[in-house]
């Protein structure tokens, strides 16, 4: 039996998978986040723990724990965690969709480029240390270490300060061709590799658990700790993208389209992030936005729908022309790179349902995403399908848009919905040597296909048109509101 951790941003999920990789059991809790100032963006660690426990405690209920051999972990990426020499932490943890360093991005953007292969941009760890040292100079004077959430959540388990490659590439200090921390990148923000976890692999022994860790989940002492993966380097191992050329969507609270690479590929002119996988001599490349499924939980609680799963059930199946939304909830990553940038729906009228709203969301993020798709394929070979994992991989009718706007062929696989979590758990197999790459991280049967379906893609053309011209039009005055 395998178990794996994901640290999401607004749930902790945990799952259990046996010997033949087979899902067994899963549990959750949820995880609030705090936003006390415009573009911050932050959640206390001791909230994590606590909502680790509590998930583990809804597994334990399920399934007997005792024979878990080994525990892999995900978690959302580019968080800093600061802790002092005891290990204790020094303020809340400020969040991947945080955006308040833009001016620090200033500063490290051409080393940043030069040595990381990507572009400096606010929700990356690094500059977020810069932003700490120029407002809270006693937090910053008094940080001995630096952890990302996953890996703040393995010293609480193992005490260990250990990180893996995937994880890392997001803070800006990864030299990732190389896969080591960066000297010269460290001190470009006053750090030193003395501040940093040691690091492996995504698939290598991290560590092992805490006795009273182990007593109070219901796990065997000692039970190891795999490296793990940042979310969705963890997800493509739990979707089997695992060779170069494999490529996936995940629709979970961002939204990311990711491809795996033979050698490391940078483009940080398209705002692409270039890591490493989590899984030794593998690359990937990303094209990222902030607001995916998180804009249809917004539209859900403000205009008071049950859930959105109810609102997706409200979702006009026929389009108005004239409405269209921007998808930037929390600024934007691919391709413009800015935190200031705000959602926007363009083309309300008197007739406007709520319907028409959440019909416009699902196309907004699409038309995000096949922005983002190309800005891939710019400096990339052409990408021919996608698997889809993530919460909104339930939606049929999000999957027609998707597919429609991207024109590329979907799969959706049985699971797949079970994400980076089940990832974690496939890392935590290799790491015990519980068999070959190939058969641990095979793709999981699929349940469904999605051709793009001509007749809507045409019918999206002069909504995409439209969306493209809104951001350049209000570029200027995204930039005026934070003035």
């Amino acid at each position: 039996m395998y178990l794996g951790i994901d640290l999401g941003t607004s749930a902790v999920k945990v799952v259990l998978i046996d010997a033949a990789g087979a899902l067994r059991a899963q549990a959750s809790a949820p995880l609030g986040l705090s936003r006390p100032h415009p573009l911050w963006s932050e959640q206390d660690p001791a909230a994590w723990w606590q909502a680790t426990g509590e998930a583990m405690a809804g597994l334990r209920g399920q399934a007997d724990l005792s024979a878990v051999r080994a525990i892999g972990l995900s978690g959302q990426m580019h968080g800093a965690v600061l802790l002092d020499q005891a290990d204790r932490v020094l303020r809340p943890a400020i969040l991947w969709n945080d955006g308040r360093a833009g001016a620090e991005c200033a500063v490290l953007d051409p080393l940043a480029r030069r040595l990381a292969g990507n572009p400096a941009m606010p929700g990356f760890t690094a500059p977020k240390m810069l932003w700490v040292r120029a407002h809270e100079p006693d937090i910053f004077a008094a940080t001995a270490r630096v952890l990302l959430p996953k890996d703040w959540l393995r010293l609480a388990m193992t005490g260990e300060a250990v990180s893996e490659m995937s994880d890392a590439s997001g803070t800006l200090w990864l030299e990732v061709a190389a896969r080591a921390w960066s000297p010269e990148l460290l001190s470009a923000t006053f750090l030193s590799p003395a501040h940093m976890p040691r690091l492996v692999e995504g698939s290598a022994p991290a560590g092992r658990l805490r006795p009273e860790v182990a007593a109070a989940w219901g796990l065997p002492a000692g039970c190891l700790l795999a490296g793990g993966g940042g979310d969705n380097a963890a997800g493509a191992v739990g979707i089997g993208a695992v060779a170069p050329g494999d490529a996936f969507i995940s629709l979970g609270t961002s939204g990311v389209l990711f491809v795996v690479d033979e050698a490391t590929r940078p483009d940080p002119e398209r705002t692409v992030h270039a890591f490493c996988h989590c899984l030794p001599g593998l690359w990937h490349r990303m094209a990222v936005i902030l607001s995916a499924a998180a804009s249809l939980a917004w539209l859900a609680r403000v205009t008071g729908a049950a859930d959105e799963a109810a609102l997706l059930a409200e979702a006009s199946a026929e389009s108005d022309d004239r409405l269209v939304f921007l998808p930037y909830l929390s600024g934007e990553r691919t391709p413009h790179n800015d935190p200031a940038a705000t959602g926007v729906f363009f083309g309300i009228t008197g007739q406007t349902t709520r319907g028409d709203l959440a019909r416009a969301v699902l196309e907004g993020v699409a038309f995000a995403l096949a922005d983002g798709l190309a800005a891939l394929e710019a400096r990339g070979p052409r990408i021919d399908g996608f698997s889809v994992i993530g919460g909104g991989s339930r939606s049929p009718l999000w999957s027609r848009i998707l597919a429609a706007a991207l024109d590329r062929p979907l799969r959706f696989h049985a699971g797949g919905e079970v994400g980076p979590a089940l990832g974690a758990a496939r890392l935590a197999a290799l790491a015990a040597d519980a068999g070959p790459l190939a058969v641990v991280c095979a793709a999981p049967p699929v349940a469904r296909e999605q051709e793009p379906e001509t007749a809507l893609a045409a019918a999206l053309v002069p909504r995409r048109e439209l969306y493209r011209s809104l951001y350049p039009a209000l570029r200027e005055s995204f930039a005026r509101r934070l003035a």
